[in-house]
């Protein structure tokens, strides 16, 4: 059976044309994937590990004829965003912030997997606040998942590191080494507060917060400037209104 053609909602408009689009179940999800850049359809199944194969399938085939998914003839079995699937991506970033906001604790056997950890960073990025520091690599282990974020200047490049990283399809930013590295190892139900909360970070003193393996109190203050996502409502008002009186330092 081929994909099912997205029904139309019968409106003239820009978001109805979008969500007719990519509107879907999982759709969004393979965007964010492949914004790492091109993939295997292997490599997007175990990205997205509760995704039924003809799903998957299906899926791919309705970005494609919407002109937002191609296949990569150089990769056996890939797949890239188009230049329309490519200005997706302050969208997906936009929604991922908005999502933090309902994030809640993590559900029975939900995963973190290295690009939704990747897109969480770039969503959080503070790239005028990191054009002022030192060029930082902040190395994140939460749960299973761990991830490579180097930070120079404005630039931001994250990268899945150890045993099980999915190959990446291009290279790292060429930057000069890094004298500055901050490591992390991080609970999962502890992220959400990581992005969010400075005391989150500033607790591990009492034993409570991330554990820092390498660094010290200078770099977790840094990262925490670097990385920020301010949630909407009571919560969030409060810790934009924090955040808007402390002192900018490197």
């Amino acid at each position: 059976m081929g994909a099912r053609v997205a029904r139309g909602f019968g409106q003239y408009g820009g978001v109805a044309r979008a969500v007719e689009r990519v509107g879907e179940r999982w759709a969004l999800l393979i965007v964010r994937d492949l914004l790492a850049g091109a993939r295997r359809y292997s490599d997007l199944k175990a990205g997205l590990p509760r995704i039924p194969t003809n799903i998957l399938s299906d899926r791919l085939r309705e970005l494609q004829d919407a002109g937002v998914v191609r296949r990569v003839p150089v990769v056996r079995g890939g797949y890239e965003l188009t230049e329309l699937g490519r200005a997706l991506e302050p969208v997906v970033l936009a929604l991922e912030r908005w999502g933090w906001s309902t994030l809640g604790e993590p559900g029975d056997g939900e995963v973190l997997t290295a690009d939704a950890l990747a897109v969480s960073l770039r969503a959080a990025f503070q790239a005028e606040v990191a054009a002022a520091m030192p060029p930082t690599e902040y190395v994140l282990h939460v749960g299973e998942t761990s991830v490579s974020a180097l930070v120079a200047a404005r630039t931001l490049d994250v990268m899945p590191i150890g045993s099980g990283a999915i190959p990446q399809p291009r290279a790292r930013m060429a930057a000069a080494p890094v004298a500055d590295v901050l490591e992390l190892l991080v609970a999962p139900a502890a992220f959400r507060d990581l992005l969010t909360d400075a005391s989150a970070l500033r607790a591990n003193a009492l034993g409570d917060g991330p554990t820092v393996l390498v660094g010290g109190p200078a770099l977790v203050d840094r990262f925490h400037r670097t990385f920020r996502i301010v949630t909407v409502g009571p919560a969030g008002e409060a810790a934009a209104g924090a955040g808007a009186g402390e002192a900018s330092v490197a």
